[in-house]
């Protein structure tokens, strides 16, 4: 059984159905519905989208060549790498029917999709495990039951059913928080750029955002515009609308980005980031995506860790299907947060130099402390960095580059 038809969610099903298991899927609302997110993918994602079968060729994808820093004045434009593990390009598509398609995708590889389903509480037996869940139906909100030998839990940033396991969030690591809110740009649509802002500050205060901007083209007339930033100890949060309507002037006027241009209102959601919920399984319960705090500190990217997990998980868990319900199937189980602990965990380990950063392969990695990489005197010194090395040989070298400027900042204190 999955929790959640998100990204995360609905990959699991889609996974576990193709693996032959007998796979339910449960999803709160219906299709389509909105989310808040950047909408952009880069080819990490867009390598997971290819294994699961998902036609990226079809109507509503906008390809993207790389990324575009702006930075007091300058920018640099950094393409994808071109390597054999991963697609050159990235994407974007509007969660509004992404989700949907993910979730059509996983129920036409055998996975029984139900909307308009609230899980409203895990059931377990009489050890503690997880043997199903409780959860309302319809807009009658009818109760019902749903029983199965294990259960993944994609239910985002809230972590309802990891929370009524006792799965607390390690509040020593961040919430980021996001905000974005679309506009008609006819000028911006088809930019095959995602671009980032490092130079953004805080109205009133005129304190440097702990964060960045974004504006994501999505093909269709519109662009994706957006704010994250992390929580700065001792103060108060951001106020992200002030800071968006705060820098949105400084766009070029012929973008056309105005508040008769909007499309959208603007909308906000919680970025739970370094897997900050831990142990990825427990009492036959699996987390994955926002569940588990899988959003990159660095980058502030959650999908394609979340369709990267969802796999994991699927695989993990038809592995442990194979063998009789005990010893064995737990120890198989086991190794899901293992995996993860081994793809991630250095990366995401916060006060520490943790792994290197490599542009030249996902985009982005995380580094150091999540305050730290968020910094933005730290973010401002690279995109200026990049911006004087854009035209010189050194641009097909710039892993070499960064890594010169961060061994140049000190590690955080512990």
């Amino acid at each position: 059984m999955v929790v959640g038809a998100g990204p995360a969610g609905s990959a699991a099903a889609a996974h576990l159905a193709r693996a032959g298991v007998d796979v339910l899927l449960l999803e709160k609302s219906g299709f389509p519905r909105e989310k808040v997110c950047g909408d952009g993918l880069t080819p990490r994602g867009v390598r997971q989208l290819v294994r699961m079968g998902i036609d990226i060729s079809a109507p509503g994808w906008m390809r993207n060549k790389g990324m575009r820093w702006v930075c007091e004045g300058h920018q640099v434009e950094l393409d994808w790498p071109r390597l054999g593990s991963h697609p050159d390009f990235g994407l974007t598509r509007s969660r509004y029917d992404f989700d949907e398609l993910l979730a059509a995708h996983a129920r036409a590889a055998g996975a029984r999709l139900r909307t308009q389903v609230k899980v409203t509480a895990p059931l377990c037996d009489r050890a503690g495990n997880i043997t199903g869940v409780s959860a309302a139906r319809g807009p009658g909100r009818e109760p019902v039951r749903y029983r199965a030998p294990l259960v993944v839990a994609a239910d985002g940033a809230s972590a309802r059913t990891a929370l009524a396991l006792g799965l607390e969030r390690d509040t020593a690591l961040p919430v980021a928080t996001a905000a974005r809110r679309y506009y008609r740009s006819e000028a911006r649509t088809h930019d095959p750029y995602l671009e980032l802002w490092a130079d953004l500050r805080c109205p009133g205060t005129g304190l440097d955002l702990p964060g960045y901007g974004w504006v994501f083209p999505l093909g269709d007339g519109r662009i994706n515009i957006g704010l994250g930033a992390l929580p700065r100890r001792g103060r108060r949060p951001v106020d992200l609308r002030a800071a968006l309507e705060h820098w949105l002037p400084r766009l070029p006027a012929h973008w056309g980005v105005r508040e008769e241009s909007a499309d959208s209102p603007m909308r906000s959601a919680p970025l739970p980031m370094g897997l900050n919920r831990r142990p990825q399984y427990r009492r036959g319960l699996l987390l994955v995506g926002d569940s588990a705090g899988m959003v990159s500190p660095w980058s502030g990217e959650g999908i394609a860790q979340a369709l990267e997990a969802a796999e994991v998980a699927a695989e993990t868990i038809a592995l442990a299907l194979a063998r009789p319900a005990g010893a064995r199937r737990e120890h198989a189980l086991h190794q899901y947060p293992a995996e993860i602990r081994r793809r991630w965990g250095r990366y995401y380990r916060l006060g520490t130099l943790a792994g290197d950063l490599v542009l030249a392969r996902y985009g982005y990695r995380p580094l150091l402390h999540p305050r730290v990489m968020a910094s933005p005197p730290l973010l401002r010194a690279l995109a200026r960095l990049l911006t004087h090395v854009a035209d010189e040989p050194a641009r097909d070298g710039i892993d070499a580059v960064v890594q010169a400027l961060l061994r140049a900042v000190p590690a955080p204190r512990r």
